[in-house]
């Protein structure tokens, strides 16, 4: 009996310095790490602190040539794409780059960059001078970083899906000069570390065509064969051309939201062990 109420107490007290120590040293480590996190999604100009670094990136593809881009990337926004189009069945090069006056926001980007920072206010919301008074109260912490952190991380590797209407309809394809000819679509979108460039090419379907008309659902990247209906006319994709580029700076973030989950998850773990003793804290 002796034996089994100092037990009890020895793992009170573990408790009380895992409550009191150690779970702050995790939030330290936690918001290190989101910090740089957080940095690199606005690293500034070498010798111009308060000017967004840009970063020019090559698209293009050593297997096929018809399409190829420069694109200009300062933080979350697209300030320069540069493409050139080989038109299928023809030797004709289209070239278009956006206007002076238009720079294209990666909502993508913008959503995780802000994630992560609502991950770091939860966090500095609870410093060090602050008492956790339960497991449960530590769990709810980690779980709400976590969910933030999930968002973020779920921004990147999951790019939204799309129509053929909406993407035609979207603003990117008024950004450019000269304007993209009407039987050309582009798209942008982040796909975990890799910056994606999309050019689908069209053709009109005649309105006494005897094809059965299908209109596609919403997706990520159409596939040729694609058909949709915009302003009274109904277009099939006859090509669909892809060309990436890694982004480093966004493989670094995805590296720093694996190690912060696994730090809260690693943390509730550790809590867990305690769960039985929970119910006998003084409150």
């Amino acid at each position: 009996m002796a034996f089994t109420v100092y037990y009890c107490v020895w793992q009170e007290e573990e408790f009380n310095w895992l409550l009191k120590e150690e779970v702050h040293a995790v939030l330290k480590q936690l918001q290190d790490v989101l910090k740089e996190a957080s940095r690199r999604f606005s690293m500034p100009t070498p010798g111009l602190e308060n000017q967004l670094k840009q970063e020019n990136f090559i698209l293009g593809s050593s297997t096929m040539d018809q399409v190829k881009g420069v694109l200009t990337l300062q933080g979350e926004a697209l300030t320069q794409a540069d493409i050139n189009l080989k038109v299928a069945k023809s030797s004709q090069v289209l070239h278009f780059q956006f206007r002076e006056d238009k720079q294209w926001k990666l909502q993508q980007i913008q959503d995780a960059r802000n994630h992560v920072n609502q991950a770091l206010q939860l966090l500095s919301s609870h410093d060090e001078s602050y008492h956790f008074k339960s497991g449960a109260e530590v769990n709810k912490l980690m779980d709400a970083v976590m969910l933030q952190l999930t968002r973020a991380r779920n921004r990147l590797t999951t790019p939204a899906s799309m129509t053929l209407p909406e993407l035609a309809a979207s603003g990117l394809m008024k950004m450019f000069s000269p304007p993209i000819p009407g039987d050309v679509m582009v798209n942008f979108y982040i796909n975990l570390s890799k910056l994606c460039l999309t050019v689908y090419q069209l053709h009109v379907l005649p309105p006494n065509t005897t094809k059965n008309f299908k209109p596609a659902g919403s997706s990520v990247l159409h596939n040729p064969g694609a058909m949709f209906e915009l302003n009274n006319n109904r277009f099939e994709v006859s090509h669909v051309h892809k060309v990436e580029c890694v982004v480093p700076w966004l493989s670094d973030t995805l590296v720093f939201f694996t190690i912060s989950l696994q730090l809260c998850q690693q943390l509730k773990d550790k809590i867990s062990v305690f769960s039985s003793f929970w119910n006998y804290r003084p409150f």
